[in-house]
């Protein structure tokens, strides 16, 4: 029985240092490379988010030139969590997205209309997105 034992610890034979180190490096390099491109993706997100809002805004307020010869009165929530068009909710405000207005605030037609927003956590969106009657969905402010 000990024969037997004693066989076993001397056929056992473990990782050499030289291999370990490999696989550390290795760990290492895909570490290096992998880590920077998520963390671009949550810019990325935040970009999306903005693009999503502005794009929401943007299409109820062509329909609502479609339904009214008048400007409407877009506004984001003080806690900055919905949109709306006069006492009408338009939609959800994603987290960080800042609407900055309709252009021009006041006589605006159903042809010169813009509506802006930014995101200061995004990439992009740090400089805005905008949505207008001429352009559509486009980087920028109005």
């Amino acid at each position: 029985m000990l024969a037997r034992i004693n066989a076993a610890k001397n056929s056992d034979k473990g990782f050499t240092l030289i291999e370990l180190l490999v696989v550390i490096i290795i760990i290492g390099i895909l570490s290096a490379v992998a880590i920077p491109l998520f963390l671009n993706q949550q810019k990325k997100a935040q970009d999306a988010a903005a693009k999503a809002d502005v794009s929401t805004i943007g299409k109820e307020v062509a329909t609502y030139f479609v339904d009214s010869t008048t400007a409407p009165t877009v506004a984001q929530s003080a806690d900055k969590k919905t949109y709306t068009i006069g006492s009408d909710k338009i939609g959800n405000a994603s987290a960080n997205v800042v609407f900055t207005g309709l252009v021009p605030a006041t006589g605006a037609t159903s042809e010169n209309w813009c509506v802006a927003v930014t995101n200061a956590k995004g990439d992009k969106a740090k400089v805005g997105f905008k949505y207008s009657a001429a352009g559509g969905l486009q980087e920028g402010t109005c």
